[in-house]
């Protein structure tokens, strides 16, 4: 139980990321849990994504050489967006995908890899497969997350009530450039991780005005 309870809370958390873009998760497809990391403490450190996605990145080449898949960076910061605050991350979930052997045939095995400011560290994985995006491996992600907060802070428009942001490129009728995708359900503004641009609609679903997309995402988080 204690597994599936750590594993569920990396997913759910990684959700929360994934159902701002579009009215269905990415999420995936499970069928076991398996090989749980719990609660090993390093150091409390000021979490770096650039630095954590390189070493998550090493660790799962290591685990499986290099056909591995990195589909999602998912992030949660200490202060709301609309409030007084600085960027500064609570939290930070890796998430990669790779094809193992499994029995006498392969599978896919998606991974979760959950970086925390007190220096606690959680890795857990499932058989599976994660769906809604786009792999990020290839992609010229040019801004660091703290260049796409700093974009965000700087424009003049309403940032969402929220602590949330992921990076990702979702699988639309647009091809759009990778995300960071600030907000949730109700709120929500997007980064693109290559230009910097600030857009209060999802690129992956192009523009409103042309007929295209929608400026909010479908449902409404609580």
């Amino acid at each position: 139980m204690k597994k599936i309870s750590l594993f569920m809370t990396a997913l759910l958390f990684c959700m929360m990321f994934s159902f701002i873009s579009c009215n269905k998760c990415s999420s995936p497809q499970e069928v076991a849990v398996e090989d749980t990391v719990e609660n090993v403490v390093t150091e409390p450190a000021n979490l770096v994504v650039e630095n954590l996605i390189s070493m998550d990145r090493q660790a799962m080449y290591n685990k499986v050489g290099g056909d591995y898949r990195w589909y999602e960076t998912c992030m949660r910061l200490e202060d709301f967006l609309d409030e007084d605050n600085d960027g500064t991350l609570a939290e930070v979930v890796n998430v990669f995908q790779a094809v193992i052997q499994r029995e006498q045939g392969f599978d896919t095995k998606v991974y979760k890899f959950q970086h925390f400011a007190d220096g606690t560290y959680a890795e857990d994985s499932v058989i599976g497969f994660w769906i809604e995006d786009f792999p990020l491996d290839e992609e010229a992600i040019q801004v660091t997350y703290k260049e796409a907060y700093d974009n965000l802070m700087a424009v003049n428009m309403p940032k969402p009530h929220s602590r949330y942001v992921t990076l990702r490129k979702q699988v639309g009728p647009v091809d759009a450039n990778p995300q960071y995708i600030f907000g949730n359900l109700r709120e929500t503004v997007f980064v693109d991780a290559v230009t910097g641009e600030v857009f209060d609609y999802n690129p992956a679903f192009g523009k409103p005005e042309d007929g295209k997309g929608f400026k909010m995402p479908l449902g409404e988080w609580p």
